[in-house]
């Protein structure tokens, strides 16, 4: 007997669109503040007047649905607004990577197809060096006070603010599928030319609405609530700063937005605006930490999620030494970004801190609608916490390809599922660990040894500012860890007393006999790439 399927009808076809992130705020907290440095205060009912203006403005200029408007700028209120007022209109934003090489900015605006870049004055120098190479560009707006003139051969067509207050707002925002595309940004790849990502509103709100669900979990610590105050110090052009500005205005928070990440400036906002709340890499964490003046500063009511690469357990014990609630989260471009935060229960928390920081660097459980396996050649491995294998993942947020990238929107998702080139182990508890890339697990006479575990131990050695482990080729065992490291400023260290600190945690059984083989060059710095991450391939292509 054939069983029918029932569709009850809807009374209102409610799309899942971003403008419906805005509802909250305005009802139930229009007076909170949105703070820019220590210059510009807006409330949110203000904002959702300048949001409307600036629709009404790129609408009047021409902008139609699925056109892209482009963004250049450190992270602002305006950079806020825009977040909302391009894709609520239909169109596309684009967030540019302000860190790319002059033919990567080429190549993304290009590609992304921008109709229109709203651009901070510090970087028009850029796009003198490329105007006339980006046909697809019609006008360009300056990101900017009402006063600023700069000086540029860029024909600028407008300013920001003067946009805003000869534009009146916008009455009433659209409807529209749901699964209409609203961002594009670029990856920042080691390799050959950078990767377009993209995603629609529903992922956008989707990812939203699972994150507020999994920043929420803890009883005491690391929760993410209505009474925090937020600043972001991942820029708001990569991965949508993490996606938290969309939570903050959802939540209806006062929220704070830096410019330029420069330490004291960082540190003064902190304790002037009472930031309980942010997101960064290892390397800003660690550059404010060191700053000279971050000891007046008391930072024990301060929240931070650390993602992007390995945070060392040495950057956590300092950390938790100045009382800093710091955890970490997992996730990469093409995720939107979030697939695992890492939470410990009230008993963990109790644990000394070294116990504490072993697990703070973990990088977590799934959240919610996340679907993990870590695939081996073996097959799905065993949550022992030993046995590895690449994390794969589905989530309903997660882009479904590079823009016009057929070949390697395939390899992506081949068999279905999202493949992260991460390898990683998980415990009895679902909580995972990376312990490595694919492409940088260094293969030692067949046995496979974690670069990842080997710069943890690395950073805990005093005198050791930064570490990274590349293969280096050997005749014997194929390849043998070869440690660049970075010593804190006015230190000196002796190699045989770095291999003396690797020896104890071979005896302990924490690393493989194997790393005994281990050969150690000091350096100046360690090269990064755009958003900061230690660029490997650049490492090798410069010390092997």
């Amino acid at each position: 007997m054939e069983t029918l399927i029932q569709k009850t009808p809807s009374a209102y076809d409610y799309p899942l669109l971003i403008k419906n992130i805005l509802l909250n705020p305005y009802a139930y907290n229009p007076n909170q503040e949105i703070v820019f440095k220590d210059t510009d205060r807006i409330t949110y009912s203000q904002m959702r007047e300048r949001i409307a203006k600036l629709a009404s403005a790129l609408i009047n200029m021409g902008v139609k649905p699925g056109d892209t408007v482009a963004v250049m700028d450190w992270d602002s209120h305006r950079y806020l607004e825009c977040y909302f007022a391009i894709p609520m209109i239909g169109a596309v934003i684009h967030m540019i990577n302000i860190r790319l090489s002059a033919e990567q900015l080429i190549f993304t605006i290009a590609q992304a197809e921008d109709k229109v870049i709203l651009v901070n004055p510090d970087f028009l120098p850029l796009l003198e060096q490329i105007k006339g190479r980006i046909n697809t560009v019609e006008k360009f707006i300056l990101l900017g006070g009402k006063d600023e003139k700069p000086n540029t051969t860029i024909n600028l067509s407008d300013n920001y603010e003067e946009l805003l207050n000869k534009n009146k707002p916008l009455g009433e925002f659209p409807d529209f599928d749901e699964n209409t595309r609203a961002t594009t940004f670029f990856t920042t790849g080691t390799t050959g030319l950078p990767k377009g990502v993209y995603f629609s509103h529903r992922q956008i709100v989707l990812h939203t609405m699972a994150m507020m669900g999994a920043l929420t979990i803890p009883a005491l610590k690391s929760r993410f609530h209505m009474e925090d105050v937020y600043m972001p110090i991942t820029p708001m052009y990569h991965v949508h700063a993490w996606g938290v500005p969309f939570i903050a205005t959802m939540l209806g928070i006062k929220q704070v937005y830096p410019g330029r990440y420069i330490p004291e400036l960082l540190l003064k906002l902190i304790a002037a605006e009472k930031v309980t709340f942010s997101h960064c890499v290892p390397t800003i964490i660690n550059m404010l930490l060191t700053d000279p003046t971050s000891k007046n500063f008391d930072l024990s009511s301060w929240k931070v999620i650390i993602g992007g690469s390995a945070l060392p357990r040495a950057i956590v014990i300092e950390a938790l030494k100045r009382g800093i609630d710091i955890y970490c989260g997992y996730g990469m471009s093409e995720t939107c970004p979030v697939i695992t935060i890492q939470h410990l229960s009230e008993q963990e928390h109790k644990l000394p801190p070294d116990e504490r920081a072993s697990l703070l660097v973990r990088t977590g459980r799934p959240v919610g609608f996340v679907d993990l396996k870590l695939i081996s050649p073996a097959g799905e491995a065993p949550s022992d916490d030993k046995s590895t294998g690449e994390v794969v993942v589905r989530a309903p947020w997660f882009t479904q390809g590079y823009l016009k990238d057929t070949t390697n929107s395939e390899k992506l998702w081949e068999g279905g599922w999202l493949h992260t080139q991460d390898v990683a182990c998980r415990d009895a508890t679902g909580s995972i660990r990376i312990t490595d890339r694919t492409k940088d697990v260094i293969k030692i006479g067949g046995e496979w040894v974690s670069s990842l575990e080997i710069e943890d131990i690395l950073t805990l050695f005093p005198g050791v500012a930064e570490a990274a482990i590349i293969g280096y080729p050997h005749a014997n065992w194929g390849e043998v860890p070869f440690a660049l490291i970075v010593p804190k400023a006015g230190e000196t260290i002796r190699e045989r007393d770095l291999m003396k600190h690797i020896k104890k945690y071979i005896d302990l059984g924490l690393l493989s006999r194997e790393t005994i083989l281990m050969k150690i060059k000091f350096v100046d710095a360690l090269d990064r790439t755009s958003v900061g991450k230690i660029n490997k391939v650049e490492l090798r292509n410069k010390h092997l």
